[in-house]
């Protein structure tokens, strides 16, 4: 008979680097691990939209932040 605490589990493939540098090692990596996602550069698109050239602040220095806009109804005083 089997030993009951040796369960069947999931374990993370093995990884590269440590500490904030950890990541998946891209080589171990398959489709059992669940790594393909076809909709990917799409999503990636759709969450990220390109900049417009009318967006304020693409022309704004590096070293000057923007004020933000004031609450609707609010005064200065």
């Amino acid at each position: 008979m089997a030993d009951p605490r040796d369960k069947a589990g999931a374990s993370a493939p093995p990884t590269l680097g440590e500490g904030c540098l950890a990541r998946f090692d891209p080589e171990a990596l398959s489709d059992d691990d669940g790594t393909e996602f076809a909709g990917a550069a799409e999503l990636w698109r759709r969450l990220n939209p390109p900049v417009g050239a009318d967006d304020p602040a693409v022309d704004a220095p590096a070293d000057k932040g923007i004020p933000a806009p004031r609450p609707a109804g609010k005064s200065s005083r």
